[in-house]
């Protein structure tokens, strides 16, 4: 008789024990079933569906025009193909800067209509009211500081964060009231990895970083990225552990070639 063995879900609570014992996180982004099964099945820890859904999944140039129930139909897909990780959904541009209340609806939306796990915002103490109303809720929040691609805007480029003094205090000050208003974890993106080594060593709660170095308590890649299926970027913290650009590239040549020269389909590939 075969045992089945029980999966045991990645919950925040997993997490914060991670972090305590030392044990590093990994984290990567999904938008659709098919990709979510895969990475799911690999053992990941935690499945971040991100806003850069707008520029991998629509082609836009920034994270800013993906929409709310754009954010919901990519969850949901996730949430099907889930057995393991933790799932954090991004909630866009717009849905959460205004004021807490629409905040709180939007997370709430998320939660309600794709069965995800919790919800991650960028910013510091500008946010802190959208923080703490979605948190009453009982929705896990996921905190994001360093470059917040949704101020593109603002910073006018997407370079390294917090190199100034002043920044980077802002940023350590920023990064202790996220873990005061309850957030659950923190994203810290392209900043110093000496500012990042020190802010995850002053937190208590996991620090996941992208382009923050190896100090912190987990990392996060676009899995587009990290896969090579996007190769017009190639910032220094991306490593690639395939360049399925070329190859599938390859094979859809190779199946056109086929198509043309009559060898696709064969008889064995015929009723």
């Amino acid at each position: 008789m075969s045992v089945h063995k029980e999966v045991k879900k990645i919950t925040t609570h997993t997490l914060q024990e991670m972090k305590r014992n030392g044990e590093k996180i990994a984290m990567l982004t999904a938008y659709d079933y098919t990709m979510a099964k895969i990475i799911d099945n690999a053992g990941i820890d935690v499945i971040l569906v991100g806003d850069s859904a707008s520029n991998v999944m629509a082609g836009h140039e920034t994270t800013l025009p993906i929409t709310l129930d754009q954010m919901i139909y990519h969850a949901s897909s996730v949430i099907r193909a889930i057995n393991r990780a933790l799932v954090v959904v991004d909630l866009p541009f717009g849905t959460y800067q205004a004021n807490s209340k629409e905040a709180l609806s939007s997370a709430i939306k998320i939660m309600k209509e794709s069965g995800a796990h919790s919800v991650k915002l960028e910013g510091g103490k500008e946010i802190k009211d959208s923080i703490e109303r979605i948190l009453t809720a009982g929705i896990p929040v996921m905190g994001h500081l360093g470059l917040t691609p949704q101020s593109i805007y603002k910073f006018g480029t997407y370079t390294v964060r917090a190199k100034e003094e002043e920044e980077a205090e802002r940023l350590m000050e920023d990064a202790k009231l996220l873990e005061q208003f309850g957030c659950f974890a923190l994203v810290l993106e392209k900043i110093p990895a000496d500012l990042a080594t020190k802010v995850a060593k002053a937190l208590s709660i996991p620090v996941i970083g992208i382009g923050a170095g190896g100090g912190v308590d987990g990392q996060v890649l676009v899995t587009h990225d990290m896969l090579g299926m996007t190769h017009e970027f190639s910032p220094r913290f991306l490593r690639r552990y395939l360049n399925l650009y070329e190859s599938m590239g390859n094979a859809f040549k190779q199946y056109i070639g086929d198509v043309k020269s009559k060898s696709f389909p064969n008889e064995k590939e015929q009723y």
